[in-house]
């Protein structure tokens, strides 16, 4: 079939509006701004802020700013006044780094450490001073909102097995011993079990209440959804540490 002259003129038409609308959609696609991909935070970021450096039940406590200022070695931080007395060795801390992929490093002057701490929770970190003993760093907010203070401990409690009977008297002091931790009195007439283990230092570490005995025996307490402290790992018949 022949096409009539005004209809091959049509098509011809149609066909060129279209071509011509082609280039002009895809420029329309290309000029659509991108959103750049945002790269994840470094440590360094991540570490600016105010800290708080303590030994394990928060007995001392010094607060640390960190803060993001380069300065020979390092970066700029600020410690607290009466940190040097809380933790003397404080006192050399000059400036912070980061040290390999994970290590915060607290140091002096020349770039030595003073004391190296690694995540070892969510934003908490741990490092260890030969002949001191561990300390913790973690912020400042979450270390006030999270930890008991250590004055609400210190009085008389009792340990308790799940069934309601009282199986011991003792009482947590404030009185520093040589084993990281405050003395242990218990009271006449305690069970076989916890006379055996023998109390005789307790400390705070990352809201537990830990009982230690001279041979170097942990009893871990843990506060449940009662307000009550709960001897962890739990058992059928657990044991109850009760203020009194």
């Amino acid at each position: 079939m022949t096409m009539p002259p005004g209809r091959w003129l049509m098509a011809i038409s149609l066909l060129a509006g279209m071509l011509s609308s082609m280039p002009v959609r895809a420029q329309q696609v290309s000029s659509q701004p991108t959103t750049p991909s945002q790269p994840a935070p470094s440590m360094k970021d991540q570490m600016i802020g105010k800290w708080e450096l303590s030994t394990t039940e928060r007995s001392k406590t010094c607060v640390v700013t960190l803060a993001a200022d380069a300065v020979p070695q390092g970066f700029r931080l600020e410690l607290e006044p009466g940190c040097g007395k809380a933790l003397p060795f404080t006192k050399e801390i000059v400036n912070w780094a980061i040290r390999g992929l994970d290590i915060v490093r607290l140091q002096d002057a020349s770039g030595q450490s003073v004391i190296d701490l690694t995540e070892v929770e969510s934003g908490i970190f741990e490092g260890q001073r030969a002949g001191e003993g561990i300390y913790l760093l973690q912020t400042l907010e979450a270390a006030r909102a999270s930890v008991r203070p250590m004055d609400q401990m210190i009085g008389d409690w009792a340990i308790v097995r799940g069934n309601g009977n009282t199986i011991c008297r003792l009482t947590l002091t404030n009185t520093e011993t040589s084993a990281d931790g405050f003395d242990v009195y218990l009271k006449p007439r305690c069970d076989p079990a916890v006379e055996n283990f023998a109390p005789a230092f307790w400390r705070l570490e990352r809201g537990e209440i830990l009982l230690m005995s001279r041979r170097g025996e942990t009893w871990h307490f843990e506060a449940d959804d009662n307000a009550q402290w709960r001897r962890v790992p739990d058992s059928a018949n657990p044991m109850i540490l009760l203020r009194q």
